[in-house]
């Protein structure tokens, strides 16, 4: 938003790189896990456990490291749009709303920040192969491709909605 005419600075938001640790140990920890069912393989069911442990949490594990040292904010907010690590880059014109959403599966939720846009398909002709990828599974579940996590930034999702108000007055908030 100009205010004054002068532009209004950048909203940005780095890695929360704490939690980020911590799911990196988490991983690691599951890792070890599964090399210990391989290792041991006194089931067939700790075996297959261990074979999809190792290589998935492996590979979720290398992912986090690149994003620890990568040195890029998660998030940044400015008068043009938004731009997200994993996504990419929104204008304005292209979001038509944006809400807070929770995904509960069993004991725990995940909230995340979902940009309701004009044109979807427009969006996943150019995003990243894995929102492309994940992109049906999110709308079977009810949700479009453009999805933030929140576990990675420093503040709640509130916070962010309202730096998004603050850089496009008028933006849609659904609830």
């Amino acid at each position: 938003m100009i205010t004054n005419g002068v532009p209004q600075s950048p909203t940005v938001y780095p890695l929360a790189k704490t939690r980020v640790w911590l799911m990196l140990a988490g991983s690691l920890v599951f890792v070890a896990l599964g090399i210990v069912f391989l290792v041991a393989h006194s089931t067939v069911k700790m075996t297959v456990a261990g074979a999809l442990a190792v290589p998935f949490f492996g590979l979720c594990a290398v992912l986090i490291v690149q994003r620890l040292f990568r040195g890029r904010p998660e998030l940044v907010v400015d008068d043009a749009g938004v731009e997200h690590v994993r996504l990419g880059r929104f204008g304005w014109g292209e979001i038509a709303a944006v809400r807070i959403r929770e995904q509960r599966v069993r004991n725990t939720s995940q909230r995340f920040i979902e940009l309701v846009l004009h044109d979807p398909e427009a969006y996943l002709a150019r995003a990243p192969r894995l929102v492309r990828s994940t992109a049906s599974m999110n709308a079977r579940l009810g949700f479009g491709p453009a999805n933030m996590a929140t576990n990675t930034l420093p503040v709640p999702p509130e916070e962010i909605v309202d730096a998004m108000r603050r850089h496009r007055p008028g933006l849609a908030v659904h609830h």
